[in-house]
């Protein structure tokens, strides 16, 4: 009798305990928090787009419904440009873009992005997550009333569509080109001519002749936009680009707003997508890359070895003179210069030496 009195006390314990945690879920999910999340994409693009929608969904799916994004592509709710700003004031709760379009706002922005001969994609990952990098680029944003998070990285892109041959450093005098960030620095270096312009203008931009040679992200998405009928020279290895991460911008208001489960479904949606985009695009663009040469006999170029060593020299000065601009971007260089350095050594030793071993003839 006094065990069977003892279960059921145990029972009515547990039920009671039940429907308090259940009072509380049902009052979480009465709760709405419904969120814009303004892109610098064109709408539904795939990888970069279709990454911002994935996200919007795996945070309304994690959260019960408790947070509901709407994507807005580029110029739908604000220029592509101008997300930054709009997440910043409050005009959209989220943004979803790359680090280095606001080294307007701070040129240690771009250490968040990518660095021309720099860390690839699974570095970057190592160095943000474990690396001290999260905690630089959370101080950094923190400034302009942000939170950020990596959502996505296209690993390794290519090197551009040319309406020239890059025979050497000469050719690249003059040259106006699409490619932002340090990449663009380091071009005009070289006596070319960087220009900035958004993913959805590049095309026609190209065609007409306003720009003579364009980088945008890798066989996949270049395949997507039609890129190989405007230009004639799809050139490799994307020197500039070696592992570009997409990040998630959050209001800090906003987001200090959640309850403590909430903001963890934020910031682990934004880890699924930062994942889940890698793998997307080292699954599409070895197919895209094919049906590039063999249907539309796309000339594909090595850069020459002459001009990758003066656009790595090159590199290495800008970056070097970016970090001595002030005191945090010589922080954030200080910390990524030590995991660039730790890396080359061990990937040196790891995958450089086994993927020569794997792929040797």
């Amino acid at each position: 009798m006094q065990r069977r009195d003892f279960i059921k006390g145990v029972g009515a314990g547990s039920l009671a305990v039940g429907a308090l945690t259940g009072g509380i879920g049902s009052a979480h999910a009465k709760a709405e928090y419904k969120w814009k999340m303004v892109t610098t994409w064109p709408k539904n693009f795939p990888g970069l787009g279709t990454g911002a929608n994935n996200l919007a969904a795996l945070i309304g799916e994690m959260s019960g419904g408790r947070i509901e994004v709407k994507v807005f592509g580029a110029g739908e709710l604000v220029p592509a440009f101008e997300i930054f700003d709009a997440v910043s004031r409050g005009t959209a709760e989220m943004g979803h873009g790359s680090a280095y379009y606001w080294k307007g706002k701070s040129e240690a922005a771009q250490f968040f992005s990518t660095v021309p001969f720099g860390l690839t994609a699974q570095e970057m990952n190592g160095w943000i997550y474990h690396g001290g990098g999260m905690e630089l680029w959370t101080e950094l944003y923190a400034q302009f009333g942000l939170v950020p998070a990596p959502a996505g990285n296209t690993g390794v892109q290519m090197g551009g569509w040319f309406n020239k041959e890059i025979n050497s450093v000469e050719d690249l005098k003059g040259l106006k080109m699409r490619i932002p960030g340090l990449g663009g620095e380091v071009l005009a270096r070289a006596g070319g001519i960087p220009v900035n312009l958004p993913g959805g203008e590049l095309f026609t931009a190209l065609q007409n002749g306003t720009i003579d040679a364009t980088e945008w992200v890798g066989p996949y998405n270049d395949l997507a936009f039609g890129l190989y009928k405007a230009a004639k020279y799809y050139y490799y290895p994307g020197w500039h680009e070696p592992g570009t991460i997409l990040e998630a911008m959050i209001n800090k208001k906003v987001y200090e707003g959640l309850p403590a489960d909430l903001q963890s479904i934020v910031m682990n949606a934004c880890k699924v997508v930062n994942q889940d985009m890698l793998a997307e695009y080292t699954a599409r663009n070895p197919v895209a890359l094919q049906t590039l040469i063999t249907k539309h006999n796309v000339d594909l170029r090595r850069f020459p070895d002459d001009v990758i060593l003066k656009l790595r020299a090159l590199s290495e000065e800008a970056v070097a003179e970016i970090a001595q601009k002030d005191e945090f971007s010589s922080k954030v260089y200080s910390s990524y210069k030590k995991f660039l350095s730790q890396s080359k050594e061990w990937s040196g030793i790891g995958e450089l030496t086994y993927l020569q071993a794997r792929d040797q003839a």
